[in-house]
This record gives C-alpha cells, sequence and structure tokens, in this order.
C-alpha cells in the first residue's frame, strides 16, 4: 500500500508496476547494519510523521529488572569494540519477547560495556540530513526487512541472488555458490554495473562467473569525473547501477562515523539529479541488516524455497528516489532485498509472453518497487538545503 502527502498522483496499473515503463535506470547503493528505527524511526518520534510506523517514546527494553528505552544518541560513532552482535543467534536472542531482546545480547556479547543502551539509541534529522532531506522529498519503505535474520553475507546473497545459500552467518556462508541477477541482464543484453572504491563484493562473492576485478568500476569523483560519479554526470550509466560503499569507511557499518555515510548518499543523490538521466531514474538506497541495532517491528514469515529461511530478518531502511514519486510519499508494502531483484527483472528481462526469469520461490513471491512510481510527469530535482 502506498500513501503519499500530496494528491495529483497517477493510478497504479493492475500489476502494481506504477511508471517503472519509463525509468531506464535503477541505481541501487546497499549500505551496512543499521536498523529501520535506529536511523528512521525518529519521523514519527519526533518529525510527526504518523503516516511512518516509526519509534515512540513508549518503546524500550528490560534488562536485569532495569527499562531501558529508547534515545536520541548524542554521537555519530562509536568505540572500537562497539559493534552490537548480528549473527543469527544473536537476533534470535533480539527478538525474544517481542523485539525484547536487544539489551539483554549486547550486554551478554559485549562484557563490560557499560553503554549497553546503545543499541536502544536513535538518530534524527540534525544527524541525518540527507535522510531526511529524502523522506521528505520521496518515499520511506516502513516494512521494508533484511532477507535473513542473521549477518550481513546471507542478507548481501540474497540482495543479488535471491537466496543464501544455507547459512545466516557470514563466517560459514559457502561463498561463489549461486547464480547473481547479472546473468539475466546480460542474457537480456541488458547493460550494468558495480561501483566500488574496491572490489564490488556484493557481486563476487555471490557468483562465481564474476569474481574478476576486471568486472568492477570505481565509484569516482566530482572532481575527475570517472567512475559512477562521472557516469551519472554525463548521462552514461548502464541500465543498472549497483554501488558497494567503502566498506569500513563510509559504509555505515559501527562503528563508522555516520556521518561519512551521510555525505556518500549526497555524492550519489547530487549526480543523479545533475545528470541528463534524472527524469527516468529510479534511485534504490538500503541496508544489508539491522546491525543488532533495535527495531519494534516483528519480522514476518518469508516465502522461501529452504524451510530453514522463512522468516525475513529485522526492518531495515529503504528510500526510493525518483522524480516519479510524489513528496512525502510512504510504502506500507512487505519488502525485502529481493524486490530490489524483482523491480530489475520486472523492468528489463520480462519475455515476451510476460514471464520473468525464475530465480527461486523468494523472488518470485517478491513485491516489486513500481508501485510508488505514481506521477504523471517527473518532477524537477529538488535542491539539497
Amino acid at each position: 500500500m502506498i500513501a503519499a502527502a500530496t494528491a495529483g498522483e497517477g493510478m497504479l496499473d493492475a500489476h502494481g508496476l506504477g511508471k517503472l515503463a519509463r525509468i531506464d535506470h535503477i541505481v541501487v547503493l546497499m549500505m551496512e547494519n543499521r536498523s529501520f528505527d535506529h536511523m528512521l524511526g525518529y519521523l514519527s518520534l519526533e518529525g510527526g510523521r504518523a503516516d511512518i510506523d516509526g519509534l515512540q517514546a513508549s518503546h524500550a527494553n528490560l534488562h536485569a529488572g532495569v527499562r531501558y528505552p529508547v534515545h536520541h544518541l548524542r554521537r555519530t560513532a562509536f568505540g572500537p569494540q562497539q559493534d552490537p552482535s548480528h549473527t543469527g543467534t544473536s537476533v534470535a536472542q533480539q527478538l525474544q519477547n517481542n523485539n525484547g531482546g536487544f539489551v539483554d545480547n549486547y550486554a551478554q556479547t559485549h562484557p563490560g560495556d557499560p553503554d549497553i543502551d546503545l543499541v536502544m539509541g536513535y538518530y534524527n534529522a540534525a544527524d541525518l540530513p540527507m535522510y531526511d532531506f529524502l523522506a521528505q522529498q520521496f518515499c520511506v519503505c516502513d516494512r521494508c526487512y533484511s532477507s535473513v535474520p542473521g549477518a550481513t553475507w546471507p542478507n548481501r546473497l540474497y540482495a543479488v541472488s535471491g537466496k543464501a545459500a544455507g547459512s545466516k552467518d557470514s563466517k560459514r556462508v559457502p561463498l561463489y555458490a549461486n547464480k547473481s541477477f547479472v546473468r539475466h541482464l546480460e542474457r537480456a543484453q541488458v547493460s550494468w554495473k558495480f561501483y566500488s572504491a574496491w572490489k564490488p563484493w556484493s557481486l563476487a562473492f555471490s557468483d562465481d562467473h564474476y569474481r574478476s576485478s576486471e568486472l568492477y568500476e570505481p565509484f569516482g569523483s566530482s572532481a575527475r569525473r570517472y567512475g559512477f560519479i562521472g557516469d551519472a554526470l554525463a548521462g552514461a550509466l548502464p541500465s543498472v547501477s549497483w554501488i558497494d560503499p567503502h566498506f569500513f569507511e563510509n559504509d555505515d557499518h559501527p562503528p563508522a562515523d555516520i556521518r561519512a555515510g551521510q555525505a556518500l548518499v549526497a555524492q550519489v543523490y547530487q549526480a543523479l539529479s545533475r545528470g541528463p538521466a534524472w527524469a527516468r531514474t529510479l534511485f534504490i538506497l538500503s541496508y544489508d541488516e539491522h546491525g543488532g541495532f533495535f527495531d519494534h517491528v516483528p519480522p514476518t514469515t518469508a516465502i522461501d524455497d529452504d524451510p530453514a529461511f522463512r522468516q525475513y530478518g529485522v526492518r531495515v531502511p529503504m528510500l526510493l528516489v525518483s522524480p516519479l514519486i510524489a513528496p512525502a510519499s510512504v510504502s506500507h508494502e512487505v519488502v525485502d532485498h529481493t524486490s530490489i531483484i524483482k523491480t530489475i527483472l520486472q523492468r528489463f528481462c520480462r519475455a515476451a509472453d510476460g514471464a520473468l526469469p525464475q530465480m527461486g520461490a523468494r523472488v518470485a513471491a517478491a513485491s516489486g518497487l513500481g508501485a510508488v512510481l505514481t506521477l504523471a510527469q517527473p518532477r524537477a530535482a529538488p535542491a539539497v538545503p
């Protein structure tokens, strides 16, 4: 279900694709390890957005008989060892008692750390100026779940291949075992690039066919006009662009400073909005998993070929950006990482009879993201304040 704060959006088509056919460029940026409430929950608590299922002042966890409420974090980075656990075992504990085990788990996995309530902390508009801008101007998805109640690599494998190949923990993921959506793009002769400051690990670790470092492009810079930035400004983006952040620097993975992540998002938006392809672009911004931070919405069940993976992980932020999206839109549709794949396949890989490539039950059941593209005419790009 899509809600919008402004009137005049177009009618959705019978397949819920919105104006997806008018999109020529899909750009994906997947950040690291933050939950929806941790990053966007402030929109309801402080931002007056009653249309978004975010934080309430009553949200809290109990630990050792003490109540730990949600609270605004006064720092943008954490200590070197303050990386909340997000293994499959830890996530199971965090979700106990209606998402009441986050502080319990942090205290157990970080003995001696007095800041056991940092997992109940959230950031706000002052801390996240780009996210606040994008939430006001485009679409927030408040039912976006990570694909696995577990760690980074199982979730990133889902994001590019629709399955995790059997493991919920990064240390035991069978890498190179899957087939990515990129194979279907190539069969359909659709252009694509993976951009990264380093090797594009999301693709390289998933699909053995794309392990070569020769298959990546640099992120680039506006000053030198190369890589993703240069392609966007020159109108030379492929049909599908995937951006891996500079891991451990601007990816938001704790203890990283979130200001670096905001700078990265600003670079991407500025390049897209100033480029000649803006009117035909959909930018999808999401996170691989919640990173051990509190979220109040229990994950729902998922359809999957593997019975061990029939539950989504914790909610993560997702922002959808396009000139065909009405300002202050909200999507309450249940989506996960495979919704990104579904949207790409719907736009670029549909057969003449309407069939989509087969990538397993999770992708087949996933909702696409095109329904948010409701405007009859593209909007001029709003300027960042």
